[in-house]
Order: C-alpha cells, then sequence, then structure tokens
C-alpha cells in the first residue's frame, strides 16, 4: 500500500488565554488530571490486552490449530478495543506522537515481511515492498547487508520504516494483523484474509514454507508490542513524563487536549482513513485491511474522542474512570456550547454504531467503499459529515474557552482535486 497525502489546516486561531474559573467551574489543573487518569487506564488496558493477544500467540506458534489460530485473531480484536480509544491522545501530546508509529502504523506494503500475491504488492517507490523478511535470512537495505538469520524485536525495530519509506512497517498491531490474517484478496468483495493455521506448522504439512521463521516473526512483533504499550502506560503514571508536561502547564493542556480530539475527528478520521478510501474505491485504504475489522477501529476512535471530552472512560473490566471534564469548563463558559458538541458527540457514535452494525451484518468496510455500492456510500458519508459537524463544534468550544488549537487536515476534505494528482 502507499501512503497518503496529508495536509494541515489551522483552525481557531486566537490567543492562548488562561480562562478565568466561573462558578462551579472545575480548574484546568483538575481537567488535565482526568485527562491523563483516562490516558494511564486506556494505555494500562491496551497493555493487559496485548499480554492477551501474546499468549495466544505463544499458543498458536506451540500448538498450530484452526482453533489456536481463531483464538489469536480474537485476541486481536480485543486487543484493538482499548488501543483504538487512546488515539483520542495523539496529535496533541508529542510524547505520543513521536511514539504511536511504532504501534499503529498503515497502509503498510506486508511483503517486506512475508509471501504475498506479486501482482497486489508492487510499489515502484519501494525497494523493499517484496523483500519478505520471513523467506530471507540476508537482506540488503540502503546499500548495506542486514543479518536477518535470527528474527527479534531488535531486528524489527531496524526494518520498521527502513530506508525513510513509511510503508515499511514492520511492528505493531497491522503487522500482527498480517501475519495472523494475511492478504485480504477480494477486493471490495466479501471475505477477509484467509491465512491457513498451517503457515506455522513445523515440518511436514507447513504451507508457503518458513514456518518456523513466520513464527519467530509474530513472536517477536508481540512481544515488541508488549514492549511499546508498557513504555506509553508509564508515561501516564504519576510522575510519568506525558503527566508531568501537562501539568507544567494546563492552560496549554487544555489546547493540547482539544487539537487532538479536532485532528482526530477532521484530517486523520473523517479524512484520511475514512473519506478517502470512498473517494478512490480503493480498500487498500481501508485501516484494518487484512482483518476487515476497520468498523471497529472507527467506531472506538468516535468512543475515545468522547470519552476524553466527557471525562469518562469504561475499562476493559467494567470499572469506570471519571472526573472533571474538558465539558465541564465549556459549560460553565457556555451551556449552549457545551450541549451542542455533546450532541455532535453523540451523533457522531450513532452515525459510527450504524456502520458497525452494517459490517456485522455482512457488509464490511471494504464493500462500502465498492464502486456503485450507494448504501455503503451513504453510510460512510454520514459518518464524514458527523465527524466534520462534530469539528465545528470542537472549534466553538476553543473559542469559547479562549484558547487556540491546529488541525490536522486532508485533501480529501480540503482539496479533493489534489487527491487524483
Amino acid at each position: 500500500m502507499k501512503p497518503t497525502l496529508m495536509a494541515l489546516a489551522t483552525t481557531a486561531l486566537v490567543p492562548v488565554l488562561a480562562a478565568p474559573a466561573l462558578a462551579g467551574a472545575p480548574t484546568e489543573a483538575a481537567v488535565i488530571s482526568t485527562y491523563a487518569d483516562l490516558a494511564e487506564a486506556g494505555y494500562a488496558d491496551s497493555l493487559a490486552t496485548a499480554q492477551g493477544l501474546q499468549k495466544a500467540v505463544d499458543a498458536l506458534i506451540a500448538a498450530p490449530s484452526e482453533a489456536t489460530l481463531a483464538a489469536a485473531k480474537a485476541a486481536w480484536v480485543a486487543a484493538r478495543v482499548p488501543y483504538q480509544q487512546t488515539e483520542a491522545f495523539r496529535f496533541g501530546n508529542p510524547i505520543v506522537d513521536d511514539w504511536e508509529g511504532k504501534v499503529n502504523a498503515w497502509p503498510l506494503d506486508e511483503g517486506l515481511i512475508d509471501y504475498v500475491d506479486p501482482d497486489s504488492a508492487v510499489n515502484e517507490e519501494n525497494d523493499l515492498a517484496l523483500a519478505n523478511v520471513i523467506a530471507n535470512p540476508k537482506l540488503t537495505i540502503g546499500g548495506a547487508e542486514v543479518d536477518a538469520t535470527e528474527i527479534t524485536p531488535a531486528l524489527l525495530e531496524t526494518l520498521h520504516e527502513a530506508e525513510g519509506i513509511e510503508a515499511n512497517v514492520a511492528t505493531g498491531y497491522h503487522a500482527i494483523e498480517f501475519l495472523l490474517w494475511g492478504q485480504d484478496l477480494n477486493g471490495t468483495g466479501p471475505g477477509a484474509g484467509a491465512r491457513p493455521f498451517t503457515d506455522y506448522l513445523q515440518g511436514d504439512g507447513c504451507t508457503h514454507g518458513n514456518c518456523d521463521r513466520r513464527g519467530a516473526y509474530l513472536k517477536a512483533a508481540t512481544e515488541l508490542l508488549v514492549s511499546d504499550l508498557t513504555e506509553m502506560a508509564g508515561n501516564w503514571t504519576a510522575g510519568g513524563e506525558a503527566r508531568k508536561v501537562l501539568e507544567a502547564d494546563p492552560a496549554r493542556g487544555i489546547s493540547a487536549i482539544l487539537t487532538g480530539l479536532g485532528s482526530l475527528s477532521y484530517g486523520e478520521l473523517a479524512g484520511e482513513r475514512i473519506k478517502l478510501g470512498l473517494m478512490l474505491h480503493d480498500p487498500e485504504e481501508e485501516h484494518d485491511c487484512f482483518s476487515d475489522m476497520t468498523h471497529l477501529s472507527h467506531y472506538y476512535d468516535g468512543i475515545g474522542i468522547r470519552n476524553v471530552y466527557t471525562g469518562h472512560y469504561v475499562r476493559v473490566d467494567g470499572a469506570v474512570v471519571s472526573g472533571p471534564s474538558v465539558s465541564d469548563l465549556v459549560k460553565a463558559k457556555d451551556a449552549g456550547v457545551d450541549a451542542q458538541l455533546r450532541a455532535d458527540l453523540d451523533a457522531t457514535v450513532g452515525k459510527l454504531t450504524e456502520m458497525k452494525a452494517a459490517a456485522e451484518g455482512g457488509m464490511a468496510f471494504d464493500q462500502m467503499l465498492a464502486m456503485g455500492n450507494d448504501k455503503g456510500a451513504a453510510i460512510i458519508t454520514g459518518v464524514v459529515d458527523a465527524l466534520v459537524t462534530q469539528t465545528r463544534g470542537i472549534e466553538r468550544a476553543v473559542a469559547v474557552l479562549g484558547t487556540s488549537i491546529s488541525v490536522e487536515g486532508s485533501d480529501s476534505l480540503d482539496n479533493p482535486s489534489a487527491v487524483f494528482q
């Protein structure tokens, strides 16, 4: 897959001024504390479910079967639920943004990792698009020979975005997804990837060769995911670096929160992850393209945005983390703006729920992208329109609070003609 173009849109630019506290309004410091608590809980849940995925992967490698492969796939889907909700902490926190590419980078030229259909994976701009690390213990990267005899987390880190090409994704959720499902060669037709469990059988019965190295890659990738999530979870605990940065300047922290919400709503989710694929009718633009679980990724991104604004997160075990929120700050300034934004957030979740229901009813997100699928296009357009509307509501909240944000944009929303150039 080829990376898509990104644009930058600037919105709601007004001077950064600390808003005076009104009667009944929480302090900015209290809101920052809740926000950091939500992040701490979300990343802790992401770590715990990744550890569950690691156990399922170990079981698959130890005894490959239809059952152990299905269990590993189910564990991957479960691990995505809390992680996608943490994406609302992106874009406003450099510590998160500098790290995020290691765990959730996409799209990827999966031929870097393993066997693929050669006609479907050609990328003339990427010499490593068909490198197949699993089949080749010796590689040449940037003119230098790389010893890939032993597949380790350190090797995967070396391969990740090799030669400065973003599509060379060697680590994270989507590398693991590909190793569990394999390529989805169905285009905009029904069906996800169909990797056989025999791709992990040792000795007789191994399909597509190199089953031992494929297992080693999958094991290393899940180990690295757990390590990376351990790092990020620690950044949000008491005394953690991400928490300390926000606590040092609560007023700018409020701006960071709203920047994250606006950028995820608009440029990233509405634009790059959703509208772009519809414009191109291209299933390669779906976020979870091997598993056909893109509808869940989008749904939980929407839930995560609402979580952060309202200061409320339901943990995997059902426990609730909540406290003073940005919503409370906005409500104290202008109850009407807050009420409208809450309604906009609920409306977006409603549209995402429709998308989720359609996918679970048999029309996967990649099928919605198909040329001539008017029903699918209407579902996608409804989500995009709701996300754009809620972004305008976020901008109104920014103005009410007297702060400023710079929202990431997307050519698909801001300059559609550029998409086809």
